[in-house]
């Protein structure tokens, strides 16, 4: 379906940050220290929500990051946050402040009382910020690498009691974000088809055992192709059944039903009543 240019903005800013948070990740996923690290989490302390994008569980500390993938130039003043010439944004600055905040009181509730080392990151290498005051803990993309190795050889031991408050904030993590923003859409009214995995093209061919794109010549495997579209679809469509016929109409490139059949029944759980199958738990 075709996006408003609103939901198509949101939806790039949603991915952008989404990437910045992935890169991030991948970089503190090389950590040797001994820690512990929680990605994206959804809280709530006092009914109020708040969100972290990546912490890190140390001996001594706790290390909470705010990740920012802006692009571009930026000024900082004390009246706010700015892209260059002068939009404001909302200040990162500002969203730490509260996330700490709201963290260290929740830290409170839940017996704990290591100390929180908050700060902003930056991740992408095409951000410049001018005018930013020395005393605000913010990691600029040249300083990253630096940041991370220093954290690397702080000396930490865990403890059991390290690894119940990794736990508890996972056990504490909303699952069902009341921010999401999703634009209306109906079945009868989306484009059918699997789409190419790397262009998202639906010019695709069956060849064989391959899925070609006739646009970026991807290819991808036939069960694969399918089975990812099988998880689109129960994503979108979640109190839906996954059958044959409804993965035929669904993906329509593909003329038979028994190729399809054989796929999900390999894949699949069947259940236990009706007609329908259920995404087994490496697949969900």
């Amino acid at each position: 379906m075709n996006l408003s240019d609103k939901d198509k903005q949101y939806y790039f800013y949603l991915e952008k940050g989404f990437d910045g948070e992935k890169a991030f990740d991948l970089l503190t996923e090389n950590l040797q220290c001994e820690c512990l690290i929680v990605n994206d989490l959804l809280l709530k302390q006092n009914n109020t929500l708040f969100q972290i994008d990546s912490l890190i569980i140390t001996q001594e500390s706790v290390y909470l990051f705010e990740v920012k993938n802006y692009e571009g130039d930026y000024y900082y003043d004390s009246e706010g946050f700015y892209k260059i010439p002068n939009s404001e944004i909302t200040n990162p600055f500002n969203q730490l402040i509260r996330s700490e905040s709201l963290l260290r009181r929740l830290f409170q509730n839940l017996g704990f009382n290591l100390p929180i080392h908050a700060s902003v990151v930056f991740i992408n290498p095409q951000f410049t910020l001018y005018q930013t005051p020395l005393n605000i803990p913010f990691v600029f993309p040249t300083q990253i690498n630096r940041y991370l190795s220093k954290l690397n050889t702080t000396p930490s031991k865990l403890n059991p009691k390290h690894k119940l408050l990794a736990d508890k904030l996972i056990s504490l993590h909303i699952t069902d974000s009341p921010f999401k923003m999703l634009p209306t859409y109906d079945y009868d009214l989306l484009q059918k088809g699997i789409t190419c995995a790397k262009c998202t093209s639906f010019s695709i061919a069956i060849e064989g055992r391959k899925c070609v794109c006739k646009e970026c010549w991807h290819e991808e495997a036939f069960a694969g192709a399918v089975l990812r579209s099988a998880r689109e679809y129960k994503l979108l469509f979640p109190y839906r059944r996954i059958t044959t016929n409804e993965m035929y109409n669904w993906c329509i490139a593909i003329d038979s039903k028994r190729r399809i059949s054989k796929v999900l029944q390999r894949n699949l759980k069947k259940l236990a009543f009706g007609n329908g199958l259920i995404m087994n738990k490496k697949l969900s």
